[in-house]
């Protein structure tokens, strides 16, 4: 194959540069936002002033009795985002292996009724969601909002799980059987293991949807003490004004823990995007 010419090469780096420039454009205006000691809206990406006030204003919220609100409020969001990622990949797990290895009757309408449920807004199931939790007594509770969250990220996580327990070989489970494995030790000791890589995207996706997820929280939740972090960011933006520079600095700290979720998962993001369940 032949090498491709030095101008050939030059253009492609020259576009590639200017891709990341447009796409890091936005990430610098925020954090020069957040950097600014002014709370106006501003599009331009010069900073004359430097300074830290807008972080130690948002980190140092508080209630009227002193307790550290924002530190609670990032509590509530890993403790919602990580117990909805571990429900519904545990219930996804045994419900696409089912799918995945078993016909029985009404597996295909189980099947289109996950892509229906997709299909709604969280908008529109906020006020039945709302009238459940009243009458369980879950409002203002992170339970509930678990609760709420796991049955949402269950269809699209089974759907995402079925489809790759489609790709392991039924063989490698004859192969199991054979040696005298149980199917429940069939499916701990060799799909699972497997699919660890499609079950880290899928965890990670249903923990992203969790921490960003706005519309809920905000209805499910009364008390600031029960907020979640876009819930948070929503009030430094209100009707008659707005503190920008407060809203930035706090989405760059809510930025903080999805993207160090990233460097951890990346090589299992690696496998689950790229990856079959043969293992040479």
């Amino acid at each position: 194959m032949r090498a491709p010419s030095a101008p050939r090469v030059i253009a492609t780096h020259a576009a590639l540069l200017l891709l990341t420039v447009a796409t890091m454009l936005p990430l610098l205006w925020v954090i020069r936002m957040a950097l600014s000691p002014s709370q106006g809206f501003s599009i331009g990406l010069s900073l004359t002033d430097f300074t830290l006030d807008n972080f130690r204003s948002v980190l140092a919220t508080t209630t009227s009795t002193g307790e550290a609100l924002f530190a609670r409020q990032l509590f509530n969001s890993l403790v919602v985002s990580a117990a909805t990622a571990a429900l519904g990949v545990v219930l996804a797990c045994t419900a696409g292996y089912a799918l995945s290895r078993w016909s029985f009757p009404g597996r295909e309408q189980l099947m289109g009724s996950f892509l229906v449920m997709q299909m709604f807004p969280a908008v529109v199931m906020s006020v039945p969601l709302y009238m459940l939790l009243d009458a369980l007594h879950l409002l203002d509770s992170l339970a509930g909002l678990v609760l709420v969250y796991a049955t949402t990220s269950v269809p699209f996580a089974t759907w995402n799980l079925k489809g790759y327990f489609d790709t392991i070989p039924r063989e490698l489970e004859e192969a199991a059987t054979m040696d005298g494995a149980s199917r429940w030790t069939t499916f701990t000791r060799v799909i699972l293991p497997l699919a660890r890589p499609a079950i880290a995207v899928t965890a990670l996706f249903a923990f992203m949807t969790a921490w960003n997820e706005f519309i809920l929280a905000a209805t499910l939740m009364g008390d600031e003490r029960a907020y979640t972090l876009p819930v948070v960011l929503n009030g430094y933006v209100g009707e008659f004004g707005a503190e920008w520079g407060k809203f930035a600095a706090g989405s760059i700290i809510v930025s903080v823990p999805v993207v160090a979720l990233f460097f951890v998962l990346q090589k299992q993001l690696v496998e689950g995007l790229t990856a079959g369940g043969v293992k040479g």
